[in-house]
Formats: structure tokens, sequence, C-alpha cells
């Protein structure tokens, strides 16, 4: 089977990470943390907050990408294909 190799990344860097991504989005979309704390609903320090630590709420981090249409991102959070999609498949990959 091919394995990912495991890669070992902080609580810190991963949150910094994603805060990082989501700045460059919000800037790509040329939207102030004012103008989307208003359309999203969270609060403007709540905003900085993650932007610059990394820290936010799961519900408004949900609140601020529906805000900036992130429809994509959210539904495939966490979301899990099977590898096989039956027992041939599994068995078919275990001989090679």
């Amino acid at each position: 089977m091919n394995e990912k190799p495991l890669l070992f990344v902080s609580y810190d860097e991963k949150l910094r990470e994603i805060a990082a991504r989501f700045v460059a989005i919000r800037k790509r979309e040329m939207i102030s943390r004012q103008r989307l704390s208003a359309i999203s609903g969270v609060p403007y320090s709540s905003i900085r907050r993650f932007e610059s630590l990394g820290e936010i709420s799961l519900s408004s981090l949900v609140k601020l990408a529906l805000a900036l249409r992130l429809y994509e991102d959210i539904d495939n959070l966490f979301k899990h294909e099977p590898k096989y999609q039956s027992i041939e498949d599994l068995i078919r990959d275990q001989k090679n």
C-alpha cells in the first residue's frame, strides 16, 4: 500500500498556516477586516486575533468562510472519502 509519510507539525504551526491562507484569500478578495466583520457578524477583534495568532472559534471560522463564499472548503472539512469502493479494490491494492 502507498502510505503517506507522517508529517510532524506543531499545533501552533498549523494554526499559523491556516490563518496565513485565510489572510491571503481575504486580501485577494480585497475585503478589509472591518468589512468582513460587518458581513460575517464576527467581531473585528476576533478576526484580528485569528489572523495574527490563528485562534478562533469554530462557529466564527465557519461564519468567516461563508462570508468569503468558501463553501467547498467548509463542505470538505474533515470529509472522508473511502479509499476503496469494494473489497476487490482492497485486495488488488494489497497485491501490488
